[in-house]
């Protein structure tokens, strides 16, 4: 299987500035502890602890109550799972109140955003494949 352009050379390039780079033996990450960056930092407010892999990327972020994402997309697909608070998510169209053990899947160029309530921050894990960083485009106003 052939290597997106981006290919990573080495344990410590990353396709997403700020994140943690999984090196040689390492398996074992604290979310919590590794290094915070911004979800995306044109159109979003979110932000957490980033680990790439070879053919995944992994997050723990924390979307601030009563804020969240504009309209974005990225070439890679996503998942994202709630872990805590409620996410009022968009995906091509669709509107969602995501709650708790949610799981919102993203298909790779679809635009999509999603809103903290006001009530709570939201705390959510997501994963994407590594044919991309973890940052997308922000959505042309139509």
């Amino acid at each position: 299987m052939a290597m997106p352009d981006n290919k990573i050379t080495q344990a410590t390039d990353v396709r997403t500035p700020g994140a943690k780079r999984a090196g040689p033996g390492e398996y074992y990450f604290d979310m919590t502890k590794v290094n915070s960056i911004m979800g995306g930092p044109a159109y979003s407010t979110v932000f957490g602890g980033c680990v790439e892999g070879d053919r995944m990327i992994v997050a723990l972020m924390r979307m601030p109550a009563g804020t969240g994402a504009e309209p974005h997309s990225h070439p890679n697909e996503q998942w994202v799972y709630v872990i805590e608070g409620t996410m009022d998510s968009m995906v091509d169209g669709h509107r969602n109140l995501a709650g708790p053990g949610s799981a919102i899947y993203i298909p790779a160029n679809t635009i999509h955003h999603a809103k903290a309530t006001k009530d709570r921050d939201v705390i959510f894990f997501t994963v994407k494949d590594a044919s991309h960083g973890l940052h997308g485009v922000k959505a042309k106003s139509v």
